[in-house]
């Protein structure tokens, strides 16, 4: 996002206003973080079905976990299957979330589609939504394949429900996104192609569908017997109309999915890989912490905590040189540890910060600058998502990936201060005098919000809780504490609409990670690692070289990936080349994650 872009997002219409700071102290309280609470209820999208499923399947999510925790300690047993619950939920939570996320286009995107003229821009987004159509069609038919392989197996969870059961969504979330992409397109001809596509699939569900009492009518095994031999000449078109979509703003998950199923068929694999890479990356035991952080980090941010916790740093570093934008790096570090999403950081703290730096005489696109770096300073810190996914994906140990992270982590964030002192000495910005009594309120005022981290990290240290479970631990300490000691979350007219947009962004990331594993499992059938591997061995003699050559390519790819996508598909790729060249699995971890972010 540009500087202007940023400062348009932070200042719109319709915004709450943003707090001033003065003096350590906020001018007037702002009772909400900016991201979680645009739009409002009424921007939601999708049904209300949807919307209260999210609700339950969420609140549900948050209360296994804790009780399993909980009861353990207090009577050696817990709730039976708890966690497998939890796991098989986020794949729910994930495809419904994602369908809320179709009906808002909150998917992630180029905005490049913007920057041409109005009649190109209509036929940007029809061809766009056209093919976002097809791809969730053909996938909602690969999920169909899917759940036909697995109804046969005997797995079950506690109470004897099938593990094929939660497959379910699968399908069905597709053929919604289907729908709905169809329907947004902006002109009628778009809107009879992209259903017309959809129709075309659709004998082929009912086939598989039908054939489990044998009265299947389609034997092609897997897509048009027509195209089976044509597959050179069918290929390269396809993979340049997906790629032309990327361009245009179709979103990613869309193209990564559409080169997944294309790759998949063009090797004569069935395309039920995709789906079935997806579930079997949803269903991984520490997966669920992703949606449970995420619900605390929104609660949190919905409560107001963005605002007491500026309080409080600006009431500890107001009075050094540059001390506002001390406070900045700080604060914002804190709070993406639990957010996860440098994003939300933004929009929760830009709407406080930047008005505040640029009326302390700091240079606007310093200021800027600033509260997007900032945003991502915490990422290496426990219990930061991102390290989360990466350990699962390169089979690092998760709490080896926080302590490696932790000096350079801190090293980011005296950096960015130090740089951030450097202007403030320059520009003369007005430095208040250190009031001990106001920094001993502002803290304690914000003790509540900073010990979420706390929680979460001794939980996990103690022993007596596991990573999902102490994620649990922490939803549900967000919701308590903003729901009944500082009562800005309302347990009935906000809590469930924060749940849906946390939900949605979940959704979002969720099924883009879903894919990209579909992606990568094709890369690694196709033994894209070890060409890799070789083809770098060969060009490249030194470890110095490979880290220095690493660092360049991550800093590229980070600028135009992001991030939770860029580890389930390049973690997989560059963990290999790290053992080859003698590289501590995580150092290479902080590496990959610092320089991506």
């Amino acid at each position: 996002m540009t500087a202007a872009g940023l400062s348009t997002v932070l200042s719109r219409p319709g915004r709450e206003p943003a707090a001033a700071l003065e003096g350590g102290r906020v001018l007037h309280e702002q009772t909400a973080a900016e991201g979680p609470r645009e739009g409002g209820a009424e921007q939601a999208g999708g049904t209300r079905v949807e919307r209260w499923l999210l609700v339950a399947i969420v609140l549900t999510m948050v209360l296994l976990p804790t009780l399993e925790a909980v009861l353990r300690r207090a009577v050696g047993g817990g709730v039976p299957d708890a966690i497998p619950y939890t796991t098989h939920l986020t794949l729910w939570v994930g495809f419904v979330g994602a369908m809320l996320a179709t009906a808002t286009g909150r998917h992630l995107a180029l905005s490049t589609v913007d920057l041409l003229p109005q009649r190109l821009r209509t036929a940007a987004r029809s061809y766009g939504h056209v093919v976002a159509a097809l791809v969730m069609a053909v996938l909602a038919y690969a999920s169909v394949k899917v759940i036909v392989a697995d109804r046969t197996r005997i797995d079950t969870l506690a109470g004897g429900v099938p593990e094929w059961w939660f497959e379910t969504i699968m399908p069905l979330g597709f053929a919604v996104m289907a729908v709905r992409s169809a329907a947004k397109a902006p002109t009628l001809r778009a809107r009879i192609a992209a259903y017309l596509l959809c129709a075309a699939v659709v004998p082929f569900i009912a086939s598989e569908i039908l054939a489990v009492r044998g009265h299947g009518f389609l034997t092609a095994p897997d897509g048009p017997t027509l195209l089976r031999g044509h597959t050179a000449a069918f290929g390269w078109p396809a993979s340049l109309a997906l790629f032309v979509a990327f361009l245009l703003g179709t979103p990613v998950f869309v193209v990564m999915a559409g080169y997944a199923v294309l790759l998949f068929f063009l090797a004569g694999t069935p395309v039920a890989a995709v789906p079935a890479e997806t579930f079997r990356l949803v269903i991984q035991p520490t997966l669920p912490a992703i949606p449970l952080l995420t619900v605390a980090g929104y609660v949190l941010a919905e409560g107001g905590a963005s605002t007491r916790l500026v309080r409080a740093a600006q009431s500890l570093f107001g009075w050094m040189p540059g001390g506002l934008a001390v406070m900045a790096a700080t604060v914002c570090a804190l709070f993406t540890t639990f957010t996860g999403a440098s994003g939300v950081t933004i929009l929760a703290l830009g709407g406080i910060i930047l008005p505040a730096l640029i009326k302390e005489g700091y240079p606007e696109g310093f200021s800027l600058g600033l509260v997007t770096a900032s945003g991502s300073l915490g990422l290496l810190f426990p219990p930061s998502l991102p390290v989360l996914l990466y350990g699962v994906v390169a089979g690092v140990a998760i709490d080896h990936l926080y302590i490696g992270g932790l000096v350079p982590g801190l090293l980011m964030i005296v950096l960015v201060a130090a740089y951030g002192v450097l202007v403030g000495i320059r520009s003369k910005a007005p430095r208040p005098r250190f009031d001990a009594l106001e920094a001993l309120r502002a803290v304690w005022g914000a003790k509540w919000d900073i010990g979420l981290p706390v929680l979460i990290i001794a939980a996990i240290w103690t022993g007596f809780a596991t990573i999902v479970e102490s994620a649990a631990l922490g939803a549900a300490y967000a919701i308590i504490v903003e729901v009944t000691v500082f009562r800005d979350v309302h347990p009935t007219r906000d809590l469930p609409r924060v749940l849906v947009h946390a939900s949605t962004l979940v959704g979002s990331v969720v099924i883009l990670l879903g894919v990209a594993l579909g992606l990568t499992s094709y890369f690694v059938d196709a033994e894209v690692p070890t060409r890799l591997l070789a083809w770098v061995q060969e060009h490249i003699h030194s470890q110095w070289a490979f880290l220095l050559t690493l660092n360049l390519l991550l800093l590229v790819l980070g600028s135009v990936l992001e991030i939770y996508s860029a580890i389930v598909v390049l973690a997989p790729l560059v963990a290999p080349l790290g053992v080859a060249f003698g590289v501590d699995p995580v150092h290479l971890g902080v590496v990959f994650l610092a320089n991506l972010e």
